[in-house]
């Protein structure tokens, strides 16, 4: 019975001795990673719960057929433009991205487009981009954006065609199997 905690929690308690390590060696730093630790998880619980409750409208209210037309196979660049606004108008840090993705590809969203929203969320923000224009200028902003477009497309694209069916269907099935009611 030990020895099975012990097993699940090794990489906690291997934390724990780090940081025991840490404490003894230079304890102020220990003490400032404890309250960034903290932080962190006050961020996290701050945002992950209104993610999830909105994936459950999303899991809810739209139908699988209506994610189909606009995400599935067949959505063409509807499909991608709906990808990239919705990932760039996601409100929250990228973990927040991969349980949507989950319910996007429950819901049979391409992979492709499934890959684009991850995409935009992580580097096409509409807050970051109205930063960047008013802190770095409009011509960095642009350039930014004009660059991160075609290499989001690019990394989906390549993405998309590396992955081999067996892994296809792996990765459905996990989405398949997440239960957010």
């Amino acid at each position: 019975m030990v020895k099975q905690y012990l097993i699940k929690y090794k990489f906690s308690l291997l934390m724990i001795i780090l940081w025991s390590g840490v404490y003894i060696g230079k304890p102020v730093l220990a003490i400032r990673s404890v309250e960034l630790t903290v932080l962190n998880l006050r961020q996290m619980l701050l945002v992950i719960p209104p993610i999830f409750v909105l994936l459950g409208l999303l899991d809810v209210w739209v139908p699988r057929q209506t994610m189909v037309r606009f995400l599935g196979e067949g959505s063409g660049v509807r499909g991608i433009v709906l990808s990239f606004v919705a990932g760039a108008v996601a409100a929250g840090p990228l973990y927040g991205a991969f349980p949507v993705a989950a319910v996007f590809l429950k819901k049979q969203a391409t992979f492709r487009n499934v890959f684009i929203f991850i995409g935009a969320w992580s580097t096409i923000k509409v807050p970051m981009f109205l930063f960047e224009w008013q802190s770095l200028g409009w011509k960095f902003a642009l350039t930014r954006l004009c660059l991160n477009i075609p290499g989001i497309l690019l990394i989906a694209w390549v993405l998309d065609t590396l992955l081999k069916p067996e892994d296809r269907r792996w990765i459905r099935q996990q989405a398949d199997d997440l239960s957010l009611r």
